[in-house]
């Protein structure tokens, strides 16, 4: 089992030692143990930290995380009663990745300009690997799907810039839909409790988590299909416009 001390476990955990410090005074996370002066932390305590900096990632206060690390305390299996692993911890996007050269990265997309790779980089689609060198940079392609059908645009002569900028405007429009419609569940969910509720029973956990998976899929089908019958609308319209003059 490794070893660390409070800098070390931090730095580890991607936070730091003033939040370390303020979680223990919480009850948040267990107090190490004394080797003389010295604080020693184990891999228990990065994975407590690790499941805290996810917690709050997901919008939990540290008051709800207090409660969840209570109950375990109590025995209780919150991962279960709580959903946890499917309605907390799991993401909501699911993607293909992959891991691909420079010169791979450049057969698909005909481009090593660093500002194309740097939108790319910001809108999460890429990530340079951090072990990789000057001469053989390697990437993890984020998102596959979307880079392939960005090269199949690339390859019949849209240009990448072109095709950036309209990502980046859908992407902010969709961030408006997807918060519209996390907002109308939790507005819901006040309404039938208040805000900050947590499901104390498993009945209730039951329901709050069918609730947020259903909420899901609803979103996922009507924005799909709002945006095919959109698309259909909108090709008519430019098609007709496009062949106006030829009338």
């Amino acid at each position: 089992m490794a070893e660390y001390r409070i800098d070390d476990l931090a730095r580890e955990a991607g936070t730091t030692t003033r939040n370390v410090r303020g979680y223990q005074d919480r009850g948040l996370l267990p107090r190490p143990v004394r080797r003389g002066r010295i604080a020693i932390y184990s891999d228990m305590h990065l994975e407590r930290l690790q499941v805290i900096n996810r917690l709050l990632r997901k919008g939990f206060t540290t008051r709800h995380i207090a409660d969840f690390f209570t109950g375990m305390q109590r025995g209780d299996d919150l991962a279960e009663v709580l959903g946890l692993e499917d309605v907390v911890s799991a993401p909501f996007a699911s993607t293909h990745t992959a891991t691909m050269t420079a010169a791979e990265l450049k057969d698909l997309l005909n481009t090593t300009n660093p500002r194309h790779l740097a939108k790319l980089t910001e809108f999460g689609l890429i990530a340079e690997e951090p072990s990789s060198k000057s001469k053989q940079r390697r990437y993890r392609v984020l998102d596959t799907d979307t880079i392939e059908a960005y090269s199949r645009l690339v390859k019949l002569g849209v240009s990448l810039d072109g095709i950036l900028t309209v990502h980046g405007k859908a992407a902010k429009e969709m961030a408006d839909v997807a918060s519209t419609l996390i907002s109308a569940g939790r507005t819901f969910i006040a309404e039938q409790h208040h805000d900050g509720w947590l499901p104390e029973t498993k009945d209730e956990s039951a329901w709050a988590a069918e609730l947020l998976a259903e909420l899901r899929k609803a979103g996922m089908v009507s924005a799909h299909n709002v945006l095919n019958r959109e698309l259909d609308a909108a090709m008519s319209n430019q098609l007709a416009d496009y062949l106006g003059d030829r009338g």
